[in-house]
């Protein structure tokens, strides 16, 4: 779980980097994951983020094995500045990535469109009188179909006409 934060967060914060300044995250995710530990094993230490301290070691080490591979990339590519999409698995990451948000948007536009349709419902309680209640159910039963089929079948036939006739 962490290794991929990871490098969502090493990709967003490294684009446009260069080996200089990859070499400056590295040695602050040393410097942070070595701190991290040292708070780990000092008695009831708490994270910056709330955390245990053990928890915010693993997050800083997973970053720090991000940064390695951003330096070691540059450093073979022999790249001015870094690139997340020029990376060996750049495109697929990006792909991904962007199947991801294409799944979302499909699911945000199914969740806004039921809430249209539900803007649209009518909920509604009806009290009818004995007799006409005992009608309705029989009929429904004849039907075999439920008195709340009955009604939203009435419902749904139901036109709206000129009530001066």
């Amino acid at each position: 779980m962490w290794s991929n934060k990871a490098r969502d967060t090493v990709r967003r914060q490294g684009r446009g980097l260069s080996m200089s300044q990859v070499a400056e995250k590295v040695a602050e995710a040393v410097v942070r994951v070595r701190e991290a530990r040292r708070q780990a094993a000092a008695p009831g230490g708490w994270g910056e983020v709330g955390g245990a301290p053990a928890e915010l070691a693993r997050v800083w080490e997973a970053r720090l094995v991000e940064w390695r591979r951003v330096a070691a990339l540059l450093e073979s590519d022999g790249c001015a500045t870094y690139e997340p999409s020029r990376g060996p698995d750049g495109g697929v990451v990006a792909g991904e990535r962007e199947q991801r948000r294409r799944e979302a948007l499909t699911r945000q536009e199914g969740w806004l469109a039921q809430q249209r349709d539900e803007q649209d419902e009518l909920r509604t309680e009806l009290w009818l009188a004995a007799d006409v209640s005992r009608r309705l159910r029989s009929i429904a039963a004849r039907a075999g179909v439920t008195p709340e089929q009955v009604l939203a079948q009435l419902a749904e036939h139901a036109r709206a006409t000129d009530a001066a006739r």
